[in-house]
């Protein structure tokens, strides 16, 4: 009973190849708002199929799981370096940092670990989709190489997209990496090892990102910035998340 719920529950905690479903939801979906609450409500059901089947994982089944979690999860971070559409690629960042929550499952007794790892690693890839809304209804595509300089032609939402990528790459202080450090404490060298070249490969692609939008020519689109109010709120959120983190943490 317990095998069958845990490949009921790689759906949601997306294991290769059944992280197909997913990513092919979250393309499905055009409103951001069901695309950001996809984001946030799809690992979380995963985490109580995990929980039904009982924490922590171990034995080889344990193994098993973990063991395609960090495969799942590096081999997306790799696909993050080829991926130019930014609601894309929050889509295979969201599957990679979700597959991680397997090596959770086998290093926590706790239920709350789980919950909280898989909604730190939610906060970037949901805001990643509303930025690339925002840049779709102002220029038409939010494509890398496309969308260039854009801290000279709308500062306020290229300082949001950096802050967002830099916690897309679970760089100090975002929730992805307190969540990225628990996890690092809680496991084995072998694992850890893995993980880290996927933490590795975020970074890699999100700095990639970051050069290709935020920097560079212009591209010569006139737009509208956001507001002020729409940055603000946008920062709101992200102080929220790291404050609600560091609480958690007891940091």
């Amino acid at each position: 009973m317990s095998i069958l719920l845990l490949l009921l529950a790689g759906f949601f905690l997306p294991l290769f190849p059944l992280s197909m479903v997913f990513n092919a939801l979250l393309a499905r979906f055009s409103h951001p708002a069901a695309r950001v609450a996809l984001i946030v409500v799809w690992p979380q059901l995963g985490v109580l199929l995990v929980l039904a089947a009982g924490l922590p994982l171990d034995g080889l089944h344990g193994g098993l799981f973990l063991w395609w979690g960090l495969a799942t999860a590096a081999f997306y971070a790799w696909r993050l370096l080829t991926v130019r559409e930014i609601g894309q690629w929050a889509a295979m960042l969201a599957t990679s940092a979700f597959a991680l929550t397997w090596v959770m499952a086998a290093a926590s007794r706790h239920a709350a670990d789980l919950q909280v790892f898989a909604l730190g690693f939610a906060m970037a890839p949901a805001l990643l989709v509303v930025i690339a809304t925002l840049l779709e209804r102002r220029i038409g595509a939010a494509y890398s190489g496309l969308v260039t300089g854009m801290a000279r032609d709308v500062p306020r939402l290229a300082g949001l997209l950096t802050v967002v990528l830099l916690a897309a790459m679970a760089l100090p202080i975002s929730p992805g990496f307190f969540a990225m450090l628990d996890l690092l404490f809680r496991s084995p060298p072998g694992p850890v090892m893995l993980a880290l070249l996927t933490w590795l490969l975020w970074s890699w692609a999100g700095t990639r990102l970051l050069r290709e939008t935020v920097f560079g020519p212009r591209s010569g689109a006139e737009t509208a910035d956001i507001c002020p109010a729409q940055a603000w709120a946008f920062t709101a959120v992200i102080v929220l998340a790291i404050v609600l983190k560091l609480i958690w943490t007891g940091a």
